[in-house]
């Protein structure tokens, strides 16, 4: 099971986001079958099985392993991943974003579907092949005193970046492989977005 998956195809997204659904995918953390998943959401096991077709068929739950009671099999299914989330494809594509906008919402968001699109196409890619994807993340959250020391941080980083970017980069490298760094700032969500 990954951790997660990223979901680019329209109908595959259409099935996962389905609220029965999505529910099963929630409660497939662990191999379970049919009867017993229509157990633990209330429906009749005939209905689970029309809803682990349609999952399974788009490659979101997978086969764990099967059981033979008398002359019966019985399978276990299970989550492909732990998590989800919807490439932006499913959805349109997002329309182009001013990059000399970098102060807007639309264009933090716009990186964001890109990273999403792009690290998620790679995963697959990888994952086909039985390769590790050679990525880094950095999360931390910093509490400014004043919007000015906001926006001094933001040049300082701005300033610190582009430094390092051209100390390594190289253009003529023989077997160098490009890599697409990016750094996103947004006030942290409280109450109910937290």
């Amino acid at each position: 099971m990954q951790d997660i998956e990223v979901i680019a195809d329209p109908a595959a997204a259409v099935v996962a986001l389905d609220p029965v659904r999505a529910r099963l995918l929630a409660e497939l953390h662990e191999p379970a079958s049919a009867a017993t998943l229509a157990g633990r959401v209330g429906l009749t096991r005939q209905k689970v099985n029309y809803h682990l077709r349609q999952l399974e068929a788009h490659g979101l739950v997978e086969v764990a392993q099967t059981r033979t009671w008398g002359g019966l099999t019985e399978r276990l299914l299970v989550a492909t991943a732990a998590g989800y989330v919807v490439a932006p494809e499913p959805l349109g594509k997002p329309g182009a974003v001013r990059e000399d906008n970098r102060l807007s919402a639309a264009y933090l968001i716009s990186l964001a579907a890109r990273v999403v699109r792009e690290v998620g196409a790679l995963a697959r890619r990888a994952a086909k092949q039985d390769k590790r994807l050679p990525v880094f993340g950095l999360d931390t959250e910093i509490r400014f005193a004043t919007p000015a020391d906001r926006a001094a941080f933001a040049d300082e980083l701005t300033t610190a970046v582009t430094r390092l970017a051209q100390k390594y980069h190289d253009e003529q490298a023989e077997n160098g492989r490009r890599q697409r760094l990016m750094v996103a700032m947004h006030p942290a969500p409280t109450g109910e977005a937290a």
